[in-house]
């Protein structure tokens, strides 16, 4: 059984949540940490993608809707996404390579978490075929006729990164985000995609960090991992090490 460390962030500005990432990524790389899990919220942000361009964001970089939004190019896979307060970020640094999972496998492996974190709290998503990502509702465009049930509506967003078998980024879910943030861009490319959450869905607020943790149990108890809790301040201590460590 391999071990995966986990912690709750709390808020989390994008820029150094990057950071950390990448440092994680190569004392991971490097054999010096196990896997780890990060758990957290971001700042009001646009982030594009490998695929993501300014053609996403429908008012420019500037004058967003009136929203003071900054938009950061990444190196995840994907196009272009908006994350926030009331959306949980699950980033695991792990080595894909050691759990002999693909890319591709990886991702749906991620969906599958999210589906069944889901169907824990009474909500039934589902995968579209094309599309990264979980969705509730029919498929994304159907139009809404009477007696059949509404268009798909997503919910979580995908987008990852592996460097020498190791993965980064991970899943964005909305639980109780501004879900009006996304008419500020072609969400994952798909313009008139209609956005979702957990709040909407259930006509209720979970608990952000609750919800968090329980995507930790769901994959730990997917990849068979023994899952342990780490302080927050542990893993900041980890990125200064890196940092003396890694130019």
């Amino acid at each position: 059984m391999f071990s995966l460390t986990a912690a709750w962030m709390g808020r989390v500005t994008y820029g150094p949540g990057y950071r950390l990432q990448t440092r994680l990524l190569e004392l991971r790389k490097a054999d010096r940490i196990e896997d780890t899990l990060l758990l957290l919220e971001h700042d009001h942000v646009f982030t594009h993608g490998r695929r993501g361009t300014d053609t996403h964001i429908l008012a420019g970089r500037n004058g967003l809707n009136g929203h003071a939004v900054p938009v950061i190019e990444t190196d995840r896979g994907g196009e272009t996404t908006y994350h926030g307060p009331g959306q949980l970020v699950a980033y695991p640094i792990i080595s894909i390579r050691q759990l002999s999972i693909g890319p591709v496998a990886y991702v749906r492996l991620l969906e599958e978490v999210t589906l069944q974190l889901l169907r824990d709290h009474g909500i039934s998503g589902h995968r579209v075929v094309g599309n990264t990502g979980v969705w509730v509702g029919g498929e994304p465009g159907d139009k809404v006729a009477e007696g059949v049930a509404p268009r798909g509506r997503k919910i979580a967003a995908i987008g990852v990164r592996v460097s020498g078998g190791v993965a980064m980024h991970g899943i964005a879910l909305n639980i109780a985000v501004d879900t009006a943030m996304f008419s500020d861009i072609v969400p994952c490319g798909m313009p008139g995609l209609d956005v979702t959450s957990m709040e909407v869905e259930l006509g209720q607020v979970p608990s952000i960090q609750d919800v968090g943790w329980q995507w930790a149990d769901v994959f730990a108890g997917i990849l068979c991992y023994e899952l342990s809790r780490t302080p927050e301040s542990e893993i900041w201590a980890l990125r200064n090490e890196a940092a003396a460590t890694f130019v």
